[in-house]
């Protein structure tokens, strides 16, 4: 059997045909590879998913806060609207004050905090927790 019998009805090949056959084929097989090359480079992969991850966590954080601020902003605003104006305004004057005397209102702070932790102690000894 010759090139001609086995081949049927097709004619053979030029070799101009045959070389462009083969540089098509390498290049289908050069994009094989690259793909095959990304799926198997797992670092570069996860790398671009963490990335995603992050992106996505990023805007719902961002999302998640707008919506924080507006509700607290609205409840500001309804608490000021529905508090009586003399309120108010010795809530803003104990502000102030607390603001040019920070030490002291720390100092305050520190010391309800040992008296209440003390009563706590205290009435767990007695009833025996501690």
């Amino acid at each position: 059997m010759t090139g001609d019998q086995a081949s049927g009805d097709r004619p053979t090949p030029t070799p101009e045909q045959l070389r462009e056959e083969v540089d098509v084929t390498r290049e289908e097989l050069g994009r094989t590879i690259e793909a095959l090359a990304a799926r198997a480079d797992v670092k570069a992969r996860t790398q671009e998913k963490t990335a995603e991850v992050k992106a996505a966590a990023r805007g719902k954080a961002a999302d998640a806060l707008a919506r924080i601020e507006g509700t607290a902003s609205h409840a500001l605003h309804a608490a000021q609207d529905r508090t009586p104006p003399p309120v108010r305004q010795k809530a803003g004057d104990a502000a102030r004050v607390a603001g040019r005397h920070r030490v002291l209102v720390l100092v305050g702070a520190a010391l309800v905090t040992v008296v209440v932790a003390g009563a706590v102690l205290r009435r767990a000894r007695r009833s025996g927790g501690c």
